[in-house]
C-alpha cells in the first residue's frame, strides 16, 4: 500500500478524487499519479464521498505505543552497558553489539520479553550503537546434498571469558544439515584433542565421506613450514600428521581450504557460537573451563534444537533427521578395520620403533621390553592416553599382529609433542 501521506497532501489527493467524481479525469490516470492499485483507489473514493470537507490521508496509529515497564528499561540499559565494556576490552574477541543476544538474555535471566527493534531503538538513543562495517559478500548456500558428505572441522583460539586465559574451541559441523556434531573447549590444542573429536563423531553417527579443514600443521604437513631439518626431496603430504593418519585408516577423504577465502567457509558457522559464549561467560563470571563447557553445551543445544538456520530455513537437528529419513546420507557404519582389534588401535597416537638386540625399545627415556618380535625389526605403537586416570595404554603391533600392551603414566610420554 502506497504511503500517500509522505508524497501528497490531503488536499492534493482530494482534488484528484473530486475531479474523478466530476468525470474530469479517468481512474487509470489518477492511480498512476498516486501510485496505487484499484482496491486502494476505490477505498479512497468511498472515504472522500462520505465527507469531502474532512477528507484526510494522514496516517494515524490504531494503538498507542505500549510503554515499557521501568524495570525492563533498566535491564536493557544494564545489558547494553555490559556489551560496551566487553567491546572496549581489546583482549575480548567482540567488536559489535549483539541485540538478539540481549533479547534472549532478558528472557532467560529476567523473564522479560522485548523485541529486538525496541532494544536497537534504545541503543541508538543512548549511544550504545556502532555502524556495521561493510563486508564482502560471500556465498552462503549449502554446497552438499547429503548429510555426512562434508564435515567442516575447525578450532579457534580466543579469550572466551574475561576471567581466564585463552581457550581453544574445537567443533565439527555437517555442511548439509548445519547440525553441530562435536563441540568442546580445551586449554591446549593437540593432535589428540582433534582425534577425540573424530572418534566421537564416528562412534555416534558413523564414518563421514569427507572432512573439510584448513592447512594447520595438525591437519596437514607442508614442506618448508613444518620442518626445518629435513631431507630436500620431501614435499607436501609425504609426512602425514597424526590426525590425517587416523582418517586414512578409516578411508575418509580430506579436503583442504587452500586460501583465506576458502578458510572463511569453515570459520563463518562458528562466529555466532563464539560470540554468544563470550557474552555469557562474561555475564556469569565463568573462571574455569569446566563451567565454560557447560555454557558451550547450552548454546550448542539452543542452536541444534531450537534455532532456525538463516541459510537452510530449518532447525539443524530436524533437517538432519529429515535427510536421514529420506536416505540422503553418506555416513557409513563404523567398524574397526582389519587386522585391528579395538577402537584403541584406530583412534590413537602413532609412532614406530626398532627392537634392539636386548629385545627392548626406548620411547621418551622409557625402556620397554618387547616379546614376540625379532631383533632389529620394527614395531608400530598405538598410544591411547586417558586424562581421567592419568594412565596411557601403548599397544604394540608387528606384521598385523598385536604382540603386547603396556601401561604408562601420561606424563612419561611427553604428550605435548603430540
Amino acid at each position: 500500500m502506497a504511503q500517500l501521506h509522505k508524497n501528497f497532501t490531503s488536499k492534493q489527493v482530494g482534488d484528484l478524487l473530486g475531479r474523478y467524481l466530476g468525470k474530469e479525469i479517468e481512474r487509470e490516470y489518477i492511480q498512476e499519479i498516486l501510485g496505487i492499485g484499484k482496491t486502494r483507489f476505490f477505498a479512497l473514493v468511498k472515504k472522500y464521498r462520505k465527507d469531502p470537507e474532512s477528507f484526510s490521508i494522514e496516517y494515524r496509529r490504531k494503538k498507542a505505543t505500549r510503554k515499557i515497564p521501568e524495570e525492563v528499561e533498566n535491564n536493557i540499559m544494564k545489558e547494553l552497558k555490559i556489551e560496551k565494556k566487553l567491546i572496549s576490552d581489546p583482549e575480548v574477541p567482540l567488536r559489535s553489539y549483539n541485540y538478539s543476544y540481549i533479547k534472549d538474555r532478558l528472557v532467560s535471566k529476567y523473564n522479560q520479553k522485548v523485541s529486538t527493534p525496541t532494544i536497537i531503538n534504545r541503543a541508538k538513543k543512548t549511544g550504545f550503537y556502532l555502524k556495521k562495517s561493510k563486508r564482502k559478500a560471500h556465498d552462503r548456500e549449502v554446497l552438499t546434498n547429503y548429510v555426512g558428505e562434508l564435515i567442516q572441522h575447525d578450532s579457534s583460539h580466543h579469550k572466551f571469558s574475561p576471567y581466564t586465559d585463552k581457550w581453544y574451541l574445537i567443533t565439527s559441523i555437517d555442511d548439509c544439515s548445519r547440525y553441530l556434531f562435536y563441540y568442546r573447549l580445551t586449554e591446549r590444542e593437540t593432535s589428540w584433542a582433534h582425534i577425540e573429536a573424530l572418534e566421537d563423531v564416528a562412534l555416534k553417527y558413523g564414518l563421514a565421506y569427507s572432512y573439510y579443514v584448513d592447512c594447520h600443521s595438525i591437519f596437514r604437513f607442508v614442506q618448508g613450514r613444518d620442518s626445518f631439518w629435513r631431507k630436500h626431496y620431501k614435499v607436501t603430504d609425504e609426512a602425514d600428521p597424526q590426525w590425517k593418519q587416523v582418517l586414512d585408516d578409516l578411508r575418509v577423504k580430506i579436503v583442504y581450504a587452500l586460501s583465506p577465502q576458502a578458510k572463511g567457509k569453515i570459520e563463518r558457522p562458528y562466529r555466532w557460537l563464539q560470540d554468544r559464549i563470550v557474552r555469557t561467560c562474561a555475564r556469569e563470571g565463568i573462571d574455569n573451563i569446566l563451567d565454560g563447557n557447560k555454557v558451550l553445551e547450552a548454546e550448542a543445544a539452543r542452536y541444534n534444537f531450537r534455532q532456525v538456520h538463516s541459510v537452510t530455513g530449518e532447525v539443524p537437528y530436524y533437517r538432519f533427521k529429515r535427510l536421514l529419513g529420506e536416505g540422503k546420507t553418506l555416513f557409513r557404519e563404523f567398524a574397526v578395520p582389519a587386522p585391528y582389534k579395538s577402537t584403541k588401535d584406530i583412534f590413537a597416537l602413532r609412532d614406530k620403533r626398532i627392537v634392539n638386540p636386548y629385545r627392548k625399545i626406548s620411547f621418551n627415556k622409557l625402556v620397554i621390553n618387547i616379546t614376540g618380535v625379532p631383533i632389529r625389526e620394527g614395531v608400530s605403537l598405538r598410544i591411547v592416553p586417558d586424562f581421567v586416570s592419568g594412565i596411557a595404554e601403548i599397544r604394540f603391533w608387528h606384521k598385523n599382529e598385536l604382540v603386547s600392551t603396556y601401561q604408562v603414566r601420561n606424563e612419561d610420554l611427553n604428550l605435548p609433542n603430540f
